[in-house]
């Protein structure tokens, strides 16, 4: 039999690479929403992926790009995955209900990451933050345009404060889903955000 081409080992090989990162990614997610950004070590994020510290290296320059990966990656997922969902919908109800969906998804899946954003996107490098927050900002944009169709009389400086209003509702999660457990509690936690969010959004 033929050995498998080079660049097919290298598949395999780039595969292991990617779940390796994401592990790590994941590791520093729960990490740092725990003990905060400064109480973490490369050490211990290495650990808890099942890597030695030096071998994190391998995969982030250090602990700074750590914290950029995460951030920048979940704004860059919401991002596309916003725009997605807008540009599915059929009319501005249909998309503003999607979005709604599509972010109580996110802060039921990603609890970690909504407190890590709320208290450690101050200790990215400057560049870095520069961009969280311009992606950030453009998936904001993205529930403002559907808001502004759907309710087209009202002055954007107030769908702004709304649209802002709604995502600290639900991201809220953090804190209001803590011990909730698996099945019909969590299935209701998502009732109510998006119940909640709907009236917050168009009231």
């Amino acid at each position: 039999m033929e050995a498998l081409p080079t660049e097919d080992r290298m598949t395999g090989r780039s595969i292991a690479k990617a779940s390796r990162r994401a592990a790590l990614l994941d590791a520093a997610a729960h990490l740092f929403a725990v003990r905060g950004y400064n109480g973490v070590s490369i050490e211990d994020l290495g650990a808890a992926a099942g890597v030695s510290g030096p071998a994190v290296y391998r995969h982030f320059a250090g602990k700074p790009s750590v914290l950029s990966s995460l951030l920048t990656g979940v704004s860059e997922d919401l991002l596309e995955g916003g725009r997605a969902v807008a540009a599915a919908a059929v009319t501005p109800e249909d998309a503003l209900r999607a979005l709604i969906r599509f972010q109580v998804e996110f802060a039921v899946s990603h609890a970690d990451v909504i407190r890590v954003q709320d208290r450690d996107l101050g200790s990215l490098p400057d560049e870095d933050e520069r961009t969280v927050r311009s992606l950030q900002r453009s998936y904001v944009q993205v529930w403002i345009d559907e808001l502004a169709a759907f309710q087209p009389d009202s002055e954007r400086p107030l769908l702004r404060r709304r649209v802002h209003a709604v995502f600290g509702l639900i991201n809220s999660t953090p804190h209001t889903a803590h011990g909730t457990g698996p099945g019909s509690d969590l299935a209701a936690l998502r009732e109510l955000l998006e119940d909640m969010a709907w009236a917050a959004l168009t009231v």
